[in-house]
Protein backbone atom coordinates (compact mmCIF):
# COMPACT_ATOMS: atom_id res chain seq x y z
CA UNK A 1 0.00 0.00 0.00
CA UNK A 2 2.70 2.46 0.98
CA UNK A 3 4.73 1.99 -2.18
CA UNK A 4 1.74 2.38 -4.47
CA UNK A 5 0.59 5.47 -2.62
CA UNK A 6 3.94 7.14 -2.91
CA UNK A 7 4.22 6.24 -6.58
CA UNK A 8 0.76 7.55 -7.26
CA UNK A 9 1.46 10.78 -5.45
CA UNK A 10 4.82 11.23 -7.08
CA UNK A 11 3.12 10.69 -10.42
CA UNK A 12 0.44 13.25 -9.68
CA UNK A 13 2.78 15.82 -8.27
CA UNK A 14 5.00 15.92 -11.38
CA UNK A 15 8.26 15.80 -9.39
CA UNK A 16 10.59 16.43 -12.31
CA UNK A 17 10.77 18.30 -15.56
CA UNK A 18 12.45 16.77 -18.55
CA UNK A 19 15.70 18.43 -19.50
CA UNK A 20 16.50 20.66 -22.41
CA UNK A 21 18.10 17.80 -24.30
CA UNK A 22 14.92 15.76 -24.09
CA UNK A 23 12.89 18.70 -25.31
CA UNK A 24 15.26 19.14 -28.21
CA UNK A 25 14.82 15.48 -29.15
CA UNK A 26 11.06 15.84 -29.29
CA UNK A 27 11.13 19.11 -31.16
CA UNK A 28 13.62 17.97 -33.79
CA UNK A 29 11.95 14.63 -34.28
CA UNK A 30 8.50 16.11 -34.91
CA UNK A 31 7.13 18.90 -37.02
CA UNK A 32 5.58 21.92 -35.34
CA UNK A 33 1.97 22.98 -35.52
CA UNK A 34 -1.41 23.07 -33.83
CA UNK A 35 -3.02 19.98 -32.33
CA UNK A 36 -6.68 20.52 -33.04
CA UNK A 37 -6.97 16.88 -34.08
CA UNK A 38 -8.92 15.44 -36.97
CA UNK A 39 -7.07 12.30 -37.88
CA UNK A 40 -5.41 14.02 -40.85
CA UNK A 41 -4.11 11.66 -43.50
CA UNK A 42 -3.02 9.03 -40.96
CA UNK A 43 -4.27 5.49 -41.38
CA UNK A 44 -7.29 4.77 -39.19
CA UNK A 45 -6.26 2.91 -36.00
CA UNK A 46 -7.09 -0.78 -35.80
CA UNK A 47 -6.91 -0.90 -31.99
CA UNK A 48 -7.61 1.42 -29.09
CA UNK A 49 -3.93 1.24 -28.21
CA UNK A 50 -2.95 2.59 -24.83
CA UNK A 51 0.46 3.16 -23.22
CA UNK A 52 0.76 3.62 -19.47
CA UNK A 53 3.34 3.24 -16.73
CA UNK A 54 3.47 -0.27 -15.31
CA UNK A 55 3.01 0.99 -11.74
CA UNK A 56 -0.46 2.31 -12.58
CA UNK A 57 -2.97 -0.53 -12.72
CA UNK A 58 -6.04 1.59 -12.03
CA UNK A 59 -6.87 2.87 -15.50
CA UNK A 60 -6.00 -0.41 -17.20
CA UNK A 61 -8.32 -2.33 -14.88
CA UNK A 62 -11.21 0.09 -15.24
CA UNK A 63 -10.93 0.29 -19.03
CA UNK A 64 -10.91 -3.50 -19.24
CA UNK A 65 -14.10 -3.57 -17.16
CA UNK A 66 -15.69 -0.94 -19.41
CA UNK A 67 -14.67 -2.97 -22.47
CA UNK A 68 -16.86 -5.84 -21.27
CA UNK A 69 -19.62 -3.60 -19.98
CA UNK A 70 -20.70 -0.07 -20.89
CA UNK A 71 -18.14 0.25 -23.70
CA UNK A 72 -18.67 -3.21 -25.25
CA UNK A 73 -19.77 -1.70 -28.57
CA UNK A 74 -16.68 0.51 -28.74
CA UNK A 75 -14.54 -2.51 -27.83
CA UNK A 76 -16.08 -4.61 -30.60
CA UNK A 77 -15.30 -1.91 -33.17
CA UNK A 78 -11.84 -1.01 -31.85
CA UNK A 79 -10.34 -3.53 -29.39
CA UNK A 80 -8.45 -2.22 -26.37
CA UNK A 81 -4.72 -2.98 -26.38
CA UNK A 82 -2.62 -2.00 -23.37
CA UNK A 83 1.16 -1.61 -23.30
CA UNK A 84 3.10 -0.71 -20.17
CA UNK A 85 6.51 0.75 -19.48
CA UNK A 86 8.27 1.52 -16.16
CA UNK A 87 7.57 5.03 -14.91
CA UNK A 88 11.26 5.90 -15.08
CA UNK A 89 11.29 5.07 -18.80
CA UNK A 90 8.02 6.75 -19.75
CA UNK A 91 9.42 10.07 -20.99
CA UNK A 92 12.07 8.37 -23.09
CA UNK A 93 9.48 6.02 -24.59
CA UNK A 94 7.13 8.88 -25.47
CA UNK A 95 9.94 10.83 -27.13
CA UNK A 96 11.04 7.77 -29.12
CA UNK A 97 7.50 7.01 -30.33
CA UNK A 98 6.87 10.65 -31.19
CA UNK A 99 10.07 10.74 -33.24
CA UNK A 100 8.87 7.65 -35.13
CA UNK A 101 5.37 9.10 -35.55
CA UNK A 102 4.16 6.00 -33.70
CA UNK A 103 2.42 7.19 -30.55
CA UNK A 104 -0.58 5.03 -29.58
CA UNK A 105 -4.14 6.32 -29.53
CA UNK A 106 -3.94 7.07 -25.81
CA UNK A 107 -0.84 7.47 -23.67
CA UNK A 108 0.15 8.50 -20.16
CA UNK A 109 1.29 12.11 -20.09
CA UNK A 110 4.98 12.59 -19.40
CA UNK A 111 6.51 13.23 -16.01
CA UNK A 112 6.10 16.98 -16.43
CA UNK A 113 3.62 19.22 -18.23
CA UNK A 114 6.43 20.59 -20.42
CA UNK A 115 6.75 17.30 -22.32
CA UNK A 116 3.04 17.19 -23.13
CA UNK A 117 3.11 20.85 -24.19
CA UNK A 118 6.01 20.02 -26.51
CA UNK A 119 4.13 17.05 -27.97
CA UNK A 120 1.08 19.27 -28.48
CA UNK A 121 3.15 21.65 -30.57
CA UNK A 122 4.11 18.76 -32.82
CA UNK A 123 0.47 17.76 -33.43
CA UNK A 124 0.65 14.73 -31.16
CA UNK A 125 -1.92 15.83 -28.58
CA UNK A 126 -5.63 16.06 -29.29
CA UNK A 127 -7.42 19.32 -28.45
CA UNK A 128 -9.94 17.86 -26.03
CA UNK A 129 -11.90 21.10 -25.76
CA UNK A 130 -12.86 20.78 -29.41
CA UNK A 131 -13.07 16.98 -29.55
CA UNK A 132 -15.33 16.51 -26.53
CA UNK A 133 -17.54 19.38 -27.65
CA UNK A 134 -17.92 17.73 -31.08
CA UNK A 135 -18.81 14.48 -29.32
CA UNK A 136 -21.33 16.26 -27.09
CA UNK A 137 -19.67 15.18 -23.84
CA UNK A 138 -17.63 18.23 -22.85
CA UNK A 139 -19.97 18.76 -19.89
CA UNK A 140 -18.84 15.41 -18.42
CA UNK A 141 -15.65 17.02 -17.05
CA UNK A 142 -15.67 18.61 -13.60
CA UNK A 143 -14.93 22.37 -13.89
CA UNK A 144 -12.33 22.08 -11.12
CA UNK A 145 -10.46 19.40 -13.06
CA UNK A 146 -10.56 21.48 -16.23
CA UNK A 147 -9.19 24.47 -14.31
CA UNK A 148 -6.28 22.40 -13.01
CA UNK A 149 -5.48 20.90 -16.41
CA UNK A 150 -5.41 24.27 -18.12
CA UNK A 151 -3.20 25.72 -15.37
CA UNK A 152 -0.68 22.92 -15.95
CA UNK A 153 -0.77 22.80 -19.75
CA UNK A 154 -0.53 26.39 -20.88
CA UNK A 155 -4.27 27.01 -21.00
CA UNK A 156 -4.99 23.89 -23.08
CA UNK A 157 -7.32 20.98 -22.30
CA UNK A 158 -4.66 18.42 -23.22
CA UNK A 159 -5.23 15.41 -20.94
CA UNK A 160 -8.09 13.35 -19.58
CA UNK A 161 -8.36 13.39 -15.75
CA UNK A 162 -8.54 9.68 -14.93
CA UNK A 163 -7.78 10.57 -11.32
CA UNK A 164 -8.33 13.92 -9.66
CA UNK A 165 -7.20 15.08 -6.25
CA UNK A 166 -7.88 18.13 -4.16
CA UNK A 167 -5.66 18.93 -1.20
CA UNK A 168 -6.23 20.40 2.22
CA UNK A 169 -5.98 19.79 5.92
CA UNK A 170 -7.57 16.65 7.30
CA UNK A 171 -8.39 16.84 10.99
CA UNK A 172 -9.40 14.52 13.82
CA UNK A 173 -12.97 15.49 14.74
CA UNK A 174 -12.83 13.73 18.08
CA UNK A 175 -9.65 15.53 19.14
CA UNK A 176 -11.04 18.86 18.01
CA UNK A 177 -14.21 18.35 20.02
CA UNK A 178 -12.37 17.14 23.11
CA UNK A 179 -10.19 20.25 23.08
CA UNK A 180 -12.91 22.76 22.24
CA UNK A 181 -11.56 23.54 18.77
CA UNK A 182 -13.80 24.88 16.02
CA UNK A 183 -12.75 24.22 12.43
CA UNK A 184 -10.33 27.09 11.62
CA UNK A 185 -11.31 29.47 8.86
CA UNK A 186 -8.28 31.77 9.18
CA UNK A 187 -4.55 31.33 9.63
CA UNK A 188 -4.72 32.85 13.13
CA UNK A 189 -7.45 30.39 14.10
CA UNK A 190 -5.32 27.54 12.75
CA UNK A 191 -2.42 28.66 14.95
CA UNK A 192 -4.73 28.81 17.97
CA UNK A 193 -5.96 25.28 17.23
CA UNK A 194 -2.38 24.02 16.95
CA UNK A 195 -1.51 25.59 20.30
CA UNK A 196 -4.46 23.87 22.02
CA UNK A 197 -3.47 20.51 20.59
CA UNK A 198 0.14 20.95 21.65
CA UNK A 199 -0.96 21.91 25.17
CA UNK A 200 -2.96 18.66 25.32
CA UNK A 201 0.13 16.63 24.41
CA UNK A 202 -0.96 16.01 20.81
CA UNK A 203 1.24 16.72 17.79
CA UNK A 204 -0.65 19.45 15.92
CA UNK A 205 0.53 18.54 12.39
CA UNK A 206 1.71 15.21 11.02
CA UNK A 207 4.15 15.79 8.15
CA UNK A 208 6.96 14.02 6.34
CA UNK A 209 10.08 16.15 6.42
CA UNK A 210 11.96 13.33 4.72
CA UNK A 211 9.91 13.79 1.55
CA UNK A 212 9.71 17.56 1.93
CA UNK A 213 6.71 18.22 -0.31
CA UNK A 214 4.15 18.03 2.55
CA UNK A 215 5.95 21.04 4.03
CA UNK A 216 6.42 23.01 0.81
CA UNK A 217 2.70 22.50 0.12
CA UNK A 218 2.06 24.63 3.20
CA UNK A 219 4.28 27.38 1.81
CA UNK A 220 2.43 27.53 -1.50
CA UNK A 221 -0.96 27.50 0.18
CA UNK A 222 0.04 30.40 2.42
CA UNK A 223 1.43 32.27 -0.58
CA UNK A 224 -1.76 31.87 -2.58
CA UNK A 225 -4.00 32.85 0.32
CA UNK A 226 -1.84 35.90 1.01
CA UNK A 227 -0.83 37.11 -2.47
CA UNK A 228 -3.56 35.54 -4.60
CA UNK A 229 -3.93 32.42 -6.75
CA UNK A 230 -1.45 33.65 -9.37
CA UNK A 231 1.43 34.07 -6.91
CA UNK A 232 3.46 31.15 -8.27
CA UNK A 233 2.54 31.83 -11.88
CA UNK A 234 4.12 35.26 -11.44
CA UNK A 235 7.34 33.58 -10.32
CA UNK A 236 7.24 31.28 -13.34
CA UNK A 237 6.64 34.27 -15.63
CA UNK A 238 9.49 36.26 -14.08
CA UNK A 239 7.14 38.94 -12.74
CA UNK A 240 8.11 38.10 -9.16
CA UNK A 241 10.83 36.25 -7.29
CA UNK A 242 10.69 33.92 -4.32
CA UNK A 243 13.19 36.24 -2.66
CA UNK A 244 10.73 39.15 -2.68
CA UNK A 245 9.78 40.06 0.91
CA UNK A 246 6.13 39.06 0.45
CA UNK A 247 7.21 35.59 -0.71
CA UNK A 248 9.75 35.13 2.07
CA UNK A 249 6.92 35.97 4.47
CA UNK A 250 5.19 32.72 3.48
CA UNK A 251 8.31 30.65 4.18
CA UNK A 252 8.61 32.44 7.51
CA UNK A 253 5.04 31.53 8.46
CA UNK A 254 5.74 27.81 7.92
CA UNK A 255 9.15 28.03 9.61
CA UNK A 256 7.35 29.49 12.63
CA UNK A 257 5.21 26.34 12.86
CA UNK A 258 8.39 24.35 13.27
CA UNK A 259 9.83 26.81 15.78
CA UNK A 260 6.74 26.28 17.93
CA UNK A 261 7.24 22.50 17.69
CA UNK A 262 3.89 22.06 15.91
CA UNK A 263 5.33 19.26 13.73
CA UNK A 264 6.61 17.35 16.75
CA UNK A 265 10.09 15.95 17.27
CA UNK A 266 12.29 14.70 14.45
CA UNK A 267 10.15 15.93 11.59
CA UNK A 268 13.16 15.87 9.27
CA UNK A 269 13.46 12.08 9.50
CA UNK A 270 9.75 11.25 9.38
CA UNK A 271 8.77 9.43 6.19
CA UNK A 272 5.44 9.47 4.41
CA UNK A 273 4.05 6.31 6.00
CA UNK A 274 5.05 7.32 9.52
CA UNK A 275 3.37 10.70 9.16
CA UNK A 276 0.26 9.01 7.80
CA UNK A 277 0.21 6.62 10.76
CA UNK A 278 0.57 9.48 13.24
CA UNK A 279 -2.74 10.84 12.02
CA UNK A 280 -4.52 7.50 11.58
CA UNK A 281 -3.62 6.43 15.14
CA UNK A 282 -4.74 9.68 16.76
CA UNK A 283 -1.27 10.93 17.64
CA UNK A 284 -1.62 14.04 15.45
CA UNK A 285 -4.60 16.33 15.17
CA UNK A 286 -4.10 17.59 11.60
CA UNK A 287 -2.56 16.27 8.39
CA UNK A 288 -2.07 18.13 5.10
CA UNK A 289 -2.63 15.66 2.26
CA UNK A 290 -4.45 15.09 -1.02
CA UNK A 291 -7.70 13.22 -1.50
CA UNK A 292 -5.78 10.14 -2.67
CA UNK A 293 -5.68 9.53 1.11
CA UNK A 294 -9.36 8.54 1.02
CA UNK A 295 -8.37 4.94 0.29
CA UNK A 296 -6.65 4.79 3.69
CA UNK A 297 -9.26 6.82 5.52
CA UNK A 298 -11.90 4.36 4.28
CA UNK A 299 -9.81 1.33 5.30
CA UNK A 300 -10.78 0.28 8.86
CA UNK A 301 -7.69 -1.90 9.19
CA UNK A 302 -5.45 1.12 8.64
CA UNK A 303 -7.56 3.95 10.03
CA UNK A 304 -7.73 3.45 13.80
CA UNK A 305 -9.59 6.70 14.52
CA UNK A 306 -12.47 5.76 12.24
CA UNK A 307 -13.62 7.26 8.94
CA UNK A 308 -16.39 9.10 10.78
CA UNK A 309 -13.79 11.05 12.80
CA UNK A 310 -11.90 12.37 9.76
CA UNK A 311 -12.84 15.87 8.65
CA UNK A 312 -11.57 18.02 5.78
CA UNK A 313 -10.91 21.75 5.75
CA UNK A 314 -9.46 23.88 2.99
CA UNK A 315 -6.25 25.69 3.83
CA UNK A 316 -7.51 28.71 5.80
CA UNK A 317 -7.47 32.31 4.66
CA UNK A 318 -4.77 34.79 5.62
CA UNK A 319 -6.05 38.02 7.11
CA UNK A 320 -5.95 40.77 4.49
CA UNK A 321 -4.89 38.30 1.81
CA UNK A 322 -5.98 38.28 -1.81
CA UNK A 323 -6.70 34.55 -2.03
CA UNK A 324 -9.70 32.53 -0.97
CA UNK A 325 -10.13 29.20 0.81
CA UNK A 326 -12.49 28.28 -2.03
CA UNK A 327 -9.41 28.00 -4.27
CA UNK A 328 -8.24 24.47 -3.52
CA UNK A 329 -4.86 23.07 -4.43
CA UNK A 330 -5.44 20.25 -6.92
CA UNK A 331 -3.64 17.85 -9.21
CA UNK A 332 -4.52 15.45 -11.99
CA UNK A 333 -3.13 12.20 -10.67
CA UNK A 334 -3.38 10.02 -13.77
CA UNK A 335 -3.38 12.32 -16.83
CA UNK A 336 -3.76 10.69 -20.23
CA UNK A 337 -3.34 12.33 -23.65
CA UNK A 338 -5.01 11.29 -26.91
CA UNK A 339 -3.00 11.29 -30.12
CA UNK A 340 -4.32 13.93 -32.49
CA UNK A 341 -2.89 11.92 -35.40
CA UNK A 342 -4.80 8.80 -34.38
CA UNK A 343 -8.11 10.53 -33.70
CA UNK A 344 -10.68 9.70 -36.36
CA UNK A 345 -13.26 12.40 -35.68
CA UNK A 346 -16.62 12.55 -33.90
CA UNK A 347 -18.09 9.74 -36.01
CA UNK A 348 -15.07 7.48 -35.70
CA UNK A 349 -14.17 4.51 -33.53
CA UNK A 350 -11.81 6.45 -31.28
CA UNK A 351 -14.58 9.00 -30.83
CA UNK A 352 -16.89 6.21 -29.66
CA UNK A 353 -14.37 5.18 -27.02
CA UNK A 354 -13.93 8.79 -25.86
CA UNK A 355 -17.69 9.26 -25.60
CA UNK A 356 -18.11 6.09 -23.57
CA UNK A 357 -15.19 6.93 -21.26
CA UNK A 358 -16.46 10.45 -20.63
CA UNK A 359 -19.94 9.20 -19.80
CA UNK A 360 -19.01 6.17 -17.68
CA UNK A 361 -15.48 6.21 -16.27
CA UNK A 362 -16.10 8.53 -13.31
CA UNK A 363 -19.11 6.56 -12.11
CA UNK A 364 -17.45 3.15 -12.49
CA UNK A 365 -14.22 4.23 -10.81
CA UNK A 366 -16.10 5.64 -7.82
CA UNK A 367 -18.26 2.54 -7.54
CA UNK A 368 -15.44 0.02 -7.94
CA UNK A 369 -12.55 1.70 -6.11
CA UNK A 370 -13.97 4.58 -4.03
CA UNK A 371 -11.63 6.80 -6.04
CA UNK A 372 -12.44 10.18 -7.53
CA UNK A 373 -11.66 11.18 -11.11
CA UNK A 374 -12.13 14.44 -12.95
CA UNK A 375 -15.11 12.95 -14.82
CA UNK A 376 -18.58 13.60 -13.47
CA UNK A 377 -20.64 10.75 -12.09
CA UNK A 378 -24.22 9.94 -12.96
CA UNK A 379 -26.86 9.36 -10.31
CA UNK A 380 -26.29 8.20 -6.76
CA UNK A 381 -23.41 5.72 -6.84
CA UNK A 382 -24.12 2.95 -4.29
CA UNK A 383 -21.73 2.09 -1.48
CA UNK A 384 -19.79 5.37 -1.45
CA UNK A 385 -18.54 6.31 2.03
CA UNK A 386 -19.74 9.65 3.49
CA UNK A 387 -16.25 11.21 3.52
CA UNK A 388 -15.72 10.34 -0.14
CA UNK A 389 -19.13 11.81 -0.97
CA UNK A 390 -18.16 15.01 0.82
CA UNK A 391 -14.93 15.38 -1.14
CA UNK A 392 -16.70 14.56 -4.40
CA UNK A 393 -19.18 17.35 -3.67
CA UNK A 394 -16.38 19.78 -2.81
CA UNK A 395 -14.84 19.07 -6.20
CA UNK A 396 -18.19 19.61 -7.91
CA UNK A 397 -18.58 22.95 -6.09
CA UNK A 398 -15.09 24.18 -7.02
CA UNK A 399 -14.54 26.25 -10.16
CA UNK A 400 -11.01 27.57 -9.65
CA UNK A 401 -8.01 25.63 -8.36
CA UNK A 402 -4.39 26.48 -7.63
CA UNK A 403 -1.14 24.55 -8.09
CA UNK A 404 1.37 23.23 -5.57
CA UNK A 405 4.72 24.87 -4.82
CA UNK A 406 6.89 22.99 -7.33
CA UNK A 407 4.29 22.54 -10.08
CA UNK A 408 5.96 25.04 -12.41
CA UNK A 409 9.56 24.43 -11.24
CA UNK A 410 12.24 22.52 -13.11
CA UNK A 411 13.69 19.33 -11.64
CA UNK A 412 16.68 21.03 -10.00
CA UNK A 413 14.55 23.64 -8.22
CA UNK A 414 12.07 20.94 -7.18
CA UNK A 415 14.82 18.87 -5.58
CA UNK A 416 16.30 21.90 -3.84
CA UNK A 417 12.88 22.90 -2.52
CA UNK A 418 11.96 19.50 -1.14
CA UNK A 419 15.34 18.60 0.35
CA UNK A 420 15.58 21.94 2.17
CA UNK A 421 12.02 21.98 3.53
CA UNK A 422 12.96 20.08 6.70
CA UNK A 423 15.93 22.37 7.55
CA UNK A 424 13.53 25.30 7.10
CA UNK A 425 11.11 24.09 9.76
CA UNK A 426 13.82 22.81 12.14
CA UNK A 427 15.55 26.21 12.14
CA UNK A 428 18.69 25.04 10.37
CA UNK A 429 17.94 27.23 7.34
CA UNK A 430 16.43 30.70 7.40
CA UNK A 431 13.31 31.46 5.33
CA UNK A 432 15.27 33.98 3.27
CA UNK A 433 18.02 31.46 2.54
CA UNK A 434 15.49 28.73 1.68
CA UNK A 435 13.78 30.93 -0.89
CA UNK A 436 17.13 32.14 -2.23
CA UNK A 437 18.31 28.59 -2.84
CA UNK A 438 15.21 27.71 -4.84
CA UNK A 439 15.21 31.00 -6.75
CA UNK A 440 18.87 30.52 -7.68
CA UNK A 441 17.95 27.25 -9.37
CA UNK A 442 15.01 28.86 -11.16
CA UNK A 443 17.25 31.67 -12.39
CA UNK A 444 19.85 29.24 -13.73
Amino acid sequence: MFTSRVRRHDRSAWPTLVGAGAMALVMTACSSGSSTGSGGDAEAPKEFSYLTNVENTTIKGELEKLATGACADAQAALPLKVETVPQTQLDQKLQLLAGQDALPVQYAAGNAPSLTVSLERSKNVLDLDRALADLGVNDEIEPAALSTIKSLYGGKFSVLPYEYNIEGIWYNKELFQANGIQVPATWDELLAAAEKLKAAGITPFAASGEQGWPLTRLISNYLQRDLGPDALQKVSDGAAKLTDPAYVRAAQAIADLGAKDYFGKGVGSIDYDTAFNQFLTGKAGMFYMGSWALADFNNPERNQIGEENVGFMPFPEVSGGQGSSAQLTANVGLPMAISAKQYDGPDGKVGSWLTCIAENYGTELLKNQQTISGFKTSGDVPGVKPLTKEIKQRIADTDTTVLWFEALFDSKATTTSQTNAAPLVTGDLSPADFMAKVQEDLDS
